[in-house]
């Protein structure tokens, strides 16, 4: 490839609000961009979320942003949370306070609904191990880390960064 096509290829992922880490080659590591702003209630919960992915895994980051970001937090109160998605990095999360009220832990709610933005869907028999079990395991379950089988489906589903992700229909989960 050229520097002309790269460069071309680099503006159009930044100008998405998906980028790459400085210093990291495009197939190395993707940067996604989220905003916690529509959740104020959620902020550490939120970051902490993401900071539970990030250190799971490597070849996709999420990095906190105000504006431009292509994963966005709301705070909702009632319908439970969810995430409207195309599991390439791009999607509405909708954190419902509702459910945090009723024990659900805000941190996991906020790490599961990320991995859905990742790629990941939902395994509501699975364990509380399991960070995609959700709401499955009930208001005991406070892991808000993925396990070792979600890391490496991200890792697979990430592993040639931006390129990859191809548009899909939005799709909803919970």
């Amino acid at each position: 490839m050229n520097g002309r096509v790269i460069g071309a290829a680099l503006a159009l992922a930044t100008a998405m609000g998906i980028g790459f880490a400085p210093g990291a080659s495009a197939a190395a590591v993707t940067t996604l961009y989220y905003s916690s702003s529509g959740a104020p209630d959620y902020l550490a919960q939120i970051d902490q979320g993401a900071a539970n992915w990030n250190a799971a895994v490597t070849d996709v980051r999420l990095v906190k942003r105000s504006t431009g970001a292509t994963i966005v937090f709301h705070e909702t109160h009632s319908g439970g949370s969810y995430t409207n998605t195309n599991g390439h990095g791009r999607g509405d999360i909708y954190l419902d306070t509702s459910q945090v009220a009723e024990g659900y832990d805000p941190t996991r709610i906020a790490a599961h609904e990320l991995g859905h933005n990742l790629g990941l869907p939902d395994h509501y028999s699975g364990p509380c191990t399991e960070l995609m079990s959700g709401h499955g395991p009930g208001t005991a379950c406070k892991n808000a880390n993925p396990d070792a089988a979600e890391a490496a489906k991200v890792q697979s589903l990430w592993v040639n960064g931006f390129a990859a992700a191809r548009e899909e229909s939005r799709q909803v989960v919970h």
